[in-house]
């Protein structure tokens, strides 16, 4: 009855469930799942049991999926199951085997919760578990996070045994009298956590035989140590970050503490490896124009900011606008929808998204194209040609923005720098008859 108020209490605590709440339970047949479902049956919640059965360990496999249908039942439990090739899945995908294993449990795991309007999902990590995912995460090297163990609660998915030790689920199973099936693998010194398992922590035993409880303690000063950091990161990246439009102020980074943790934590969402953001904070101080890559993302320095954009598909394409043209589209930019409209009754749109010039004195076709260097035009309001470049600067655009504008020209001549302004030889007059509208239309 211990280990059962054990459970109840860590439940309570860390509000994993509410009281005769319903929940999936994954069940290998393992002691841990075995134990978890059945406290989990005697506390009164609502219990589907759920086993995936890879077939990775040919008549283990069916053996632990047999067991497993028959421990659901003779609790008087719903059970369903699902057969799942994760080696191939890991050969399509290129990734391990256990990566691929565990993704296809959870996903499928989230769709019998959803079908069962359950409220969690439970899995039966113990404290174990949770020691060696620090030791192997500090292996790997990581940041506070990942020392901090095994999380109670991820989304939907709970971990009401993490207050259990091994020992106390095979004891409790033993007195319960409750048969359980062995993973030979976890036997084996095949894998990096079964090698910490089996060879580091007994290893760490010999200099401290309370080495998983300090462990565990030292995860849970750092998760609370966690709770201070990230409140004071979050105030940080709110000052530094301009989300919506990808924005790093570098003044404001560089104000921070750890100008490199801000940085890490701005950018770690965005795809970027260590290396890259060591590359990144030794560029603070440099010219303007450096650039960073990560697989979906670009960083690039520009004055006193650091500018995030996707990465985008190159468009190197002219495109040819006749008379009749109705509408261009310009992939992952924007579209353009164009008509000609009689001078008299029109009104002027002023906005930067529209173009009215004097559709009488446009050479057709007309060219839509990237801008280019060397590029000029008489800018609206302006008597003398100005080089784009200098009306970039001037204006203070970007880097990334300077890469993404394009042009309308008529003959050699630039009439419209698309979203900007329009050229000063091509604007409306009183003596304007017809009208050329351009309206861009983003996506």
């Amino acid at each position: 009855m211990k280990t059962l108020q054990t459970v109840k209490r860590y439940i309570a605590k860390n509000r994993l469930l509410d009281e005769g709440g319903s929940l999936v339970a994954g069940l290998s047949g393992g002691a841990d799942s075995v134990v978890m479902l059945f406290v989990l049956n005697r506390l009164g919640y609502r219990c589907t049991a759920a086993h995936c059965n890879f077939h990775l360990r040919g008549a283990e496999s069916e053996r632990d999926e047999h067991f497993a249908a028959d421990f659901a039942a003779s609790l008087g439990l719903p059970f369903v199951k699902a057969d799942f090739d994760a080696r191939a899945e890991a050969e399509k995908r290129g990734i391990s085997i256990e990566m691929a294993a565990r993704e296809l449990r959870y996903r499928w795991f989230e769709e019998i919760r959803q079908r069962e309007n359950a409220s969690a999902i439970a899995v039966a990590h113990h404290s174990g578990d949770s020691v060696e995912t620090v030791l192997l995460n500090l292996i790997r090297s990581t940041g506070i996070s990942g020392l901090t163990g095994i999380r109670p609660r991820n989304g939907f998915i709970i971990r009401p045994l993490l207050c259990l030790t091994k020992q106390k689920i095979l004891d409790f199973a033993k007195a319960e009298n409750l048969d359980f099936v062995t993973d030979s693998t976890n036997l084996e010194d095949e894998f990096t956590r079964n090698k910490i398992r089996l060879q580091v922590i007994p290893l760490l035993e010999t200099l401290n035989p309370s080495v998983k409880e300090a462990v565990l303690q030292t995860a849970g000063n750092l998760a609370e140590a966690e709770k201070v950091i990230s409140a004071e990161l979050l105030k940080a990246r709110n000052s530094a970050f301009d989300a919506e439009n990808g924005l790093i102020d570098i003044a404001r980074l560089k104000n921070f503490s750890s100008p490199e943790l801000l940085l890490f934590d701005i950018l770690k969402d965005y795809g970027f490896n260590r290396e890259t953001l060591i590359d990144i904070e030794n560029a603070l101080d440099s010219r303007s124009g450096k650039e960073f890559f990560s697989p979906s993302h670009r960083l690039v320095k520009d004055r006193g900011k650091l500018i995030l954009t996707k990465r985008k598909v190159a468009v190197n394409k002219e495109f040819t606008i006749e008379k009749e043209t109705s509408m261009i589209e310009i992939p992952h930019f924007f579209n353009i929808k164009l008509e000609k409209k009689e001078r008299e009754n029109f009104a002027i749109d002023k906005s930067k998204s529209a173009a009215c010039l004097d559709f009488d004195k446009l050479q057709f076709p007309l060219t839509l194209r990237k801008w280019q260097a060397g590029d000029k035009f008489k800018p609206l309001g302006m008597n003398g040609f100005q080089k784009l470049s200098d009306f970039f600067n001037n204006n203070k655009i970007s880097i990334p923005e300077k890469e993404n504008i394009w042009v309308l020209t008529s003959g050699a001549d630039i009439v419209w720098i698309v979203g900007f302004r329009i050229d000063e030889r091509y604007k409306m007059t009183e003596k304007t008859k017809n009208i050329f509208f351009l309206k861009i239309l983003r996506k």
